[in-house]
């Protein structure tokens, strides 16, 4: 097992046919079989969940002295690949996942969103990173609208993520490389962790003050019940 020097090894996503080099970092470890058994209210749901950025797996584990850091190979061929783009769309497929739609289970955007992600074994998008949570927040609580949060993703440099949520998607992830955190290198990581969310705050400060008039607030676009300019009919 080798010990990682995270400052000096570049993130990289590598995608070489159907083949993509991806990143899972571990409070404890992985023990057994990888399967889609994360927590219910993730971004995309429950299931195993994988970075292109090196770096942004990292911060998630900065703070547990058990942390490990895997490098992955997962073969893409002859799976059903469901890949949203970053938008509105995106922010509110992660309230659906988040539970932030059960007060409107009857409409239509809830039912829009319960069934995007059906029969797919692998869901592909942007991650909500340590700057862009403060900004989501923020979104969901109503203190931006729409139109800055838009503009926040576009301003932000957002990695991405790739989530196994069936059996077959998990089967086809292998273990290149276990590494584990010194207490050096969480320690760096939370350094970096605390100013990527103030860079966050700061730039959704900004944003709120720019487009205080412009768009729709999270709870509006709620009460609308239905599709929201943007949704794909």
């Amino acid at each position: 097992m080798d010990r990682m020097d995270f400052i000096d090894e570049q993130d990289k996503f590598v995608n070489t046919h159907q083949a993509v080099t991806l990143y899972h970092g571990s409070k404890s470890g992985i023990h057994g079989s990888i399967a889609p058994n994360s927590r219910v209210h993730c971004d995309f749901g429950k299931g195993f969940y994988m970075g292109t950025d090196r770096a942004q797996s990292l911060t998630l584990i900065c703070n547990y002295p058990n942390s490990k850091i895997y490098t992955l190979s997962v073969d893409l061929w002859g799976l059903k690949l469901l890949d949203i783009e970053v938008g509105l769309e995106w922010a509110l497929l992660v309230a659906y996942n988040r539970g932030k739609m059960e007060a409107i289970k009857d409409s239509g955007i809830y039912a829009y969103f319960h069934h995007l992600s059906e029969g797919y074994d692998m869901i592909k998008g942007y991650i909500a990173n340590d700057r862009m949570f403060v900004v989501l927040d923020r979104f969901f609580r109503g203190q931006i609208t729409d139109i800055a949060l838009i503009r926040s993703l576009s301003a932000l440099k957002l990695g991405k993520q790739f989530v196994a949520v069936t059996e077959k998607a998990c089967n086809a992830i292998k273990i290149v490389k276990e590494q584990e955190l010194s207490d050096e290198d969480r320690k760096r990581l939370r350094v970096e962790n605390r100013w990527n969310r103030a860079e966050g705050i700061s730039l959704a400060d900004e944003i709120c003050r720019k487009c205080r008039r412009e768009g729709q607030f999270f709870d509006e676009i709620l009460e609308a019940g239905e599709f929201y300019h943007g949704f794909k009919e």
